[in-house]
């Protein structure tokens, strides 16, 4: 068993790949096969795999979500309590309750087994700048 750590720092929302580190994990520890284990220590982000290799399903991604859970300034979303943090904060936890903040991912020799176009992604769901943890387990 290992536990690693990664964090992101992120710039707003929008999606954060980190299959990389991911890979250089499996590496540093010597994991030949298995399943990893990812897991984002947060509420108001998530974790995705999705396409690495077109942008643009990244901005569609980041357009569907804000238009299936707007903002609290948006009059459809006046129904929400909870607003401590700004516009973006209820509709992140929403965002989050909907998408996995966990991952299972297989490994054979060394080598995540992940699509020609897949990638891991943090999702991240506020508006503002966060610092997010990221835990692995092997």
């Amino acid at each position: 068993m290992a536990i690693g750590r990664i964090e992101i720092t992120t710039r707003g929302q929008g999606l954060y790949e980190f299959t990389e580190k991911a890979a250089g994990f499996l590496r540093d520890e010597g994991a030949v096969d298995g399943m990893l284990t990812v897991f984002v220590r947060h509420t108001s982000c998530s974790l995705l795999i999705q396409e690495n290799a077109d942008p643009s399903v990244q901005v569609d991604l980041k357009a569907f979500f804000r238009r299936l859970v707007p903002p609290t300034s948006d009059p459809s979303m006046d129904y929400l309590i909870h607003r401590d943090e700004g516009p973006d904060d209820m509709p992140a936890h929403i965002k989050a309750a909907l998408l996995p903040v966990s991952l299972g991912i297989p490994f054979a020799d060394g080598r995540l087994l992940l699509g020609t176009w897949q990638g891991i992604y943090l999702f991240e769901h506020r508006d503002h700048p966060h610092r997010r943890q990221i835990v692995l387990h092997l």
